[in-house]
């Protein structure tokens, strides 16, 4: 039998399917594996107290030794975010553009995982040799510089992903999609092509960058007072046509936030961003100046509660409020679940009577997706001509419309895997077909612990935060089993102890009672105790108040 016969190729997405965020798309052909991208996501209303989720690495920990590298291909958190985390238990070479390493070695910095980390420069002629893997690049357009594509040839063929992208005819910082270098791809084969599906639901093309700086120039010459913009950090073709707005109207700028302020400081360093001398103000300046002369830009386009816009719109920033009479811009579209956010934001903004410019880009044209919509994708489908197709990043329905969006141009629909995120599209001579699962799903970051807080402690917070806590202590003797001090009943924030009195002391006699009565039956095993009043006490409550507190028993013996 041939080694080909033997040897298949794996593609797997740990993260990135089924979701915006966590991007991570594996790549394996024998034993050698190409890990692409490795992002974060925010975490969703259900998991109190949780601050980042990351991808589950154990198919990649267990197999560590084949790793040959993590491509990334640009700098969005969703892409870059998780390096922080799975660096620590996977020491692999990271390969990224000029601007996302910059934006990579401020997080490793901070990590302090600079010095063990090697990185390695590539633009769009680079290739890699990664074992039985070659990897090849070719630019793309997307909301941030210097994004890529990547199409990693394998003994099998050539597996292409898209990165995120849209086809922008005019982009702002003249990086053109490069179209020849797709088309060559296109013309010597694709195996598989996963391609970005967050448009997919979006008829038509997506707008370009540069009709957004047209209307910002616009709303900055209107503006009587202060304009405050606020915009994704990383999106640093907006940055620009927020700095050009500001010469044009001869206005000096402010950046406010912690990641705006990295990300501006960082793009200027390697010449993504040009801001004139002089141009750059500390906050404490604004007040200083005539209204009509400044321009602030800040983090907060999806009303994070603790980002600058918020804290400005609750008058809360130490720094910068905002007045009335002030315009403000929101310059991005809120992410799924965040509207509520970017809601209330907009409301408190109103009402210390800022006029405001919001919503949809069609709306507004003071926001465009970086992601391209429909037709660009049937695009990108025609372009490489796939034999396969995975559609990735995106949430269900977008990889099920992006799945008929590949039917419309003629790719069989036994040929469309739509993947959830474990699942392996392994391919044998030239065949693919569904494989077998590997681990995956969410870890979980809560302050400096990684992976420690799972399902059990999420689902305690739950409780807690529903219906409280009551903590029940009693002391027993070691001798006779008798009870010595308590039951005392301590609650938070399950009852108002001083308006409760006779619910808690209806609550010590049903504790009382149970001891006693388990005692008579020479019951003495703590888990058997504690199981008891638990029960006993839960019951209770229950009938008097339809509540479910969380039931905490502590028993002592002296």
């Amino acid at each position: 039998m041939s080694k080909k016969n033997i040897d298949k190729l794996s593609i797997i997405a740990l993260g990135g399917v089924g979701e915006i965020g966590k991007n991570m798309y594996v790549v394996q052909y024998a034993n050698d594996i190409v890990v692409i991208d490795c992002g974060l996501k925010f975490p969703e209303e259900d998991m109190l107290g949780i601050d980042i989720v990351i991808p589950d690495i154990t198919y990649l920990s267990e197999n560590r030794d084949k790793v040959r590298g993590i491509i990334i291909t640009h700098g969005h958190e969703d892409h870059i975010g998780g390096l922080p985390y799975v660096l620590k238990h996977l020491n692999v070479p990271v390969y990224g553009t000029k601007l996302t390493l910059g934006l990579i070695e401020t997080k490793l910095k901070e990590a302090n995982l600079l010095g063990e980390t090697k990185r390695i420069l590539i633009n769009s002629e680079s290739e890699l040799k990664l074992g039985a893997l070659t990897a090849t690049f070719f630019k793309t357009n997307h909301s941030i510089p210097d994004s890529v594509g990547v199409c990693v040839e394998t003994p099998e063929g050539n597996v292409v992903h898209t990165g995120d992208f849209k086809f922008d005819q005019t982009p702002v910082n003249g990086q053109y999609a490069d179209l020849h270098s797709m088309a060559a791809i296109g013309r010597k084969g694709v195996l598989a092509l996963l391609s970005d599906s967050t448009n997919a639901e979006r008829p038509g093309y997506t707008g370009s960058e540069k009709s957004v700086g047209i209307q910002i120039e616009e709303v900055f010459r209107r503006a009587k007072q202060r304009v405050i913009i606020a915009t994704f950090a990383s999106n640093i073709h907006r940055i620009q046509q927020v700095v050009d707005a500001c010469v044009a109207t001869r206005r000096k700028l402010t950046v406010i936030g912690r990641s705006m302020v990295n990300v501006v400081g960082i793009a200027s360093e390697l010449g993504y961003l040009h801001i004139p001398d002089g141009m750059l103000i500390e906050p404490e300046e604004v007040n200083k100046l005539a209204a009509d002369r400044v321009a602030i830009l800040s983090t907060g386009s999806q009303g994070e509660p603790m980002s600058a816009l918020t804290r400005m719109a609750r008058s809360t920033h130490r720094k910068v409020d905002i007045l009335p009479g002030d315009t403000v811009i929101i310059a991005a579209t809120p992410i799924p679940g965040n509207e509520r956010y970017v809601g209330r934001t907009v409301d408190e903004l109103m009402r210390i009577g800022a006029h405001v410019i919001y919503g949809p880009g069609s709306v507004t044209g003071v926001h465009v997706s970086g992601h391209g919509s429909q037709e660009e994708l049937k695009l990108m489908l025609n372009i490489m001509k796939p034999k396969y197709f995975i559609p990735i990043h995106g949430e269900y329905r977008m990889l099920r419309q992006h799945g008929l969006l590949a039917e419309s141009v003629g790719i069989p629909k036994e040929d469309i895997f739509i993947v959830d995120n474990g699942e392996t599209v392994e391919v044998q001579d030239g065949v693919a077909r569904k494989g077998s699962k590997v681990p995956s799903g969410n870890i979980l970051i809560d302050g400096l612990g990684v992976g420690d807080v799972g399902n059990i402690v999420l689902r305690d917070r739950k409780l807690l935060s529903q219906d409280g806590i009551l903590v029940v202590v009693v002391t027993l003797s070691k001798q006779d089993g008798a009870i010595l001090s308590g039951p005392d009943i301590i609650s938070r924030g399950f009852v108002y102890v001083r308006e409760s009195e006779g619910l808690l002391d209806e609550a010590n006699r049903i504790v009382t009672s149970t001891l006693n009565r388990l005692m008579n039956e020479n019951v003495n095993e703590w888990a058997s105790l504690k199981t008891h009043v638990k029960d006993a006490l839960g019951r209770f409550l229950y009938e008097q108040t339809r509540r479910r507190p969380m039931i905490l028993p502590i028993i002592m013996e002296v």
